[in-house]
């Protein structure tokens, strides 16, 4: 297991939870490829990003759409250039008031020390549905 870079993925969680994203886009590479997998048109925080501009722009909509009342990154695995993380979380969608449960699956692929590209797979027909109302 890469230790190094488990141990920077764990910042980085550790980061969002103090809402430090300036901290967060420190470890992405400049270009940054980050993909959220989801219907897009359905859903804002679904679909690609591309660069440290996108990914703060991405969080700033995570606060303004959804009120976590959890977030638990609780497993990690390092294989290669790799870290897949394992966790749930569970919330509201502010727009509607629309609660969500979910575990999800985060994989971080490492570039020169820094995170190169990162994928999110969770349960979207959740957040779609929250998200219509």
């Amino acid at each position: 297991m890469n230790n190094a870079n488990v141990k920077l993925v764990q910042s980085l969680y550790a980061a969002y939870g103090r809402g430090d994203i300036a901290g967060i886009v420190d470890g992405l590479t400049a270009d940054i490829d980050w993909q959220s997998y989801g219907p897009a048109q359905a859903f804002p925080l679904f679909g690609p990003r591309k660069g440290k501009a996108a990914i703060r722009e991405f969080f700033i909509q995570i606060a303004a759409i959804e009120e976590f009342s959890d977030f638990s990154p609780r497993e990690f695995y390092a294989a290669g250039d790799k870290v897949f993380a394992l966790g749930s979380y569970a919330g509201k969608i502010k727009k509607t008031g629309k609660p969500f449960a979910c575990e999800w699956m985060h994989v971080f692929t490492f570039s020169a020390g820094k995170i190169g590209r990162f994928r999110e797979y969770t349960d979207t027909a959740q957040f779609v549905a929250g998200y219509r109302g």
